[in-house]
C-alpha cells in the first residue's frame, strides 16, 4: 500500500456508504452479502467482513438475527438548545435542560445520597468520599427518550435544607439557580464542556441505540463565587440530536 492509499476494507466501506447516502441502498434494504461484496469488489472474506463492521460501527447498518444486515433508517437530527441563565421556570426540569421556548416533554427522576468518587469530587472541589446527592433524570419528547442526565450536589451545601432533594419540597424542580438562591447561595457562573464518546450499554438501552453508537456528553457545573454547587452529565444520542447554543452578545 502506497502512502495515502486507503486500506481495501475502507475503500469498500466508502463505496457502500456512498450508496447508502445517495439512496442507491435505501433504508431497510439488505446490505449485499459477504460473498457478494467479495465478488463485486474482488476482495477477501476478511476485507468484506471488516467493511461491514465499519458501516455497523457508524450506525448506517444493523444486523438482524438470522436475516442479515440491513440499512438503518437515518433520522433527521433535531435540536437540543442550550443557553446561559434562564429565568425561573417553575417546576419544569425539562425546560432547565432544553431551552427552546416551545419545549414540552416529560421526565422521570430519582435521588439518593452517595459518596463522591474521585472525578465528581474533583469537579465539585470537595474531598474524595464526601457525601453528595445524586439525581438521575430520563427526559422524553413525545414519548421518545431524548436525553439522560445525572447531577451531583454537595450535601455540605444543601444538606439539611429545604432544597436537599432537587425534585421534592417547596422548590422541587425549579432548577439549580432558583433552588440555591432559596438558601442564600447566589449562582453566578455556569461552565459547559461538550464531548463525545461511545454510549455505555445501560445508556444505549434507555436511549434506544445500538452498541457502538456515539453519544454527546455535556459536562455542566454551576458555581457560586467560585465554588461548585452542582455538576451534571447530560447525555444525548449523537445520531438523533444536535446541541445548539444561544449565547448573548454583550
Amino acid at each position: 500500500m502506497t502512502f495515502g492509499e486507503q486500506p481495501a476494507y475502507l475503500r469498500v466501506a466508502s463505496d457502500l456508504r456512498e450508496k447508502i447516502v445517495n439512496g442507491s441502498l435505501p433504508p431497510h434494504t439488505r446490505l449485499p452479502s459477504q460473498a457478494r461484496i467479495r465478488e463485486e469488489y474482488g476482495v477477501s472474506d476478511t476485507v468484506a467482513l471488516e467493511a461491514r463492521k465499519v458501516l455497523m460501527a457508524e450506525g448506517l447498518v444493523e444486523g438482524r438475527s438470522g436475516s442479515g444486515t440491513y440499512v438503518r433508517e437515518r433520522p433527521v437530527p433535531r435540536r437540543v438548545s442550550r443557553t446561559g441563565y434562564r429565568p425561573p421556570s417553575g417546576a419544569n426540569p425539562f425546560r432547565q435542560e432544553q431551552a427552546e421556548e416551545d419545549a414540552r416533554g416529560t421526565w422521570e427522576s430519582s435521588s439518593e445520597q452517595e459518596e463522591a468518587g474521585p472525578e465528581i469530587a474533583d469537579r465539585l472541589g470537595i474531598p474524595f468520599g464526601d457525601r453528595v446527592m445524586r439525581t438521575r433524570y430520563v427526559y422524553r419528547d413525545a414519548g421518545e427518550v431524548m436525553m439522560l442526565s445525572t447531577s451531583w450536589e454537595p450535601l455540605e451545601v444543601t444538606g439539611r435544607t429545604p432544597v436537599m432533594l432537587p425534585e421534592e419540597g417547596p422548590l422541587g424542580g425549579c432548577g439549580v439557580v432558583e433552588r440555591m438562591a432559596a438558601i442564600d447561595v447566589v449562582v453566578d457562573n455556569v461552565v459547559e464542556e461538550v464531548g463525545a464518546r461511545p454510549g455505555l450499554a445501560e445508556e444505549l438501552l434507555t436511549l434506544g441505540g445500538v452498541p457502538g453508537h456515539v453519544v454527546m456528553v455535556v459536562e455542566r457545573t454551576y458555581y457560586a463565587s467560585g465554588r461548585a454547587v452542582e455538576t451534571a452529565d447530560v447525555v444525548v444520542p449523537a445520531d438523533r440530536y444536535r446541541i445548539a447554543y444561544h449565547l448573548p452578545v454583550k
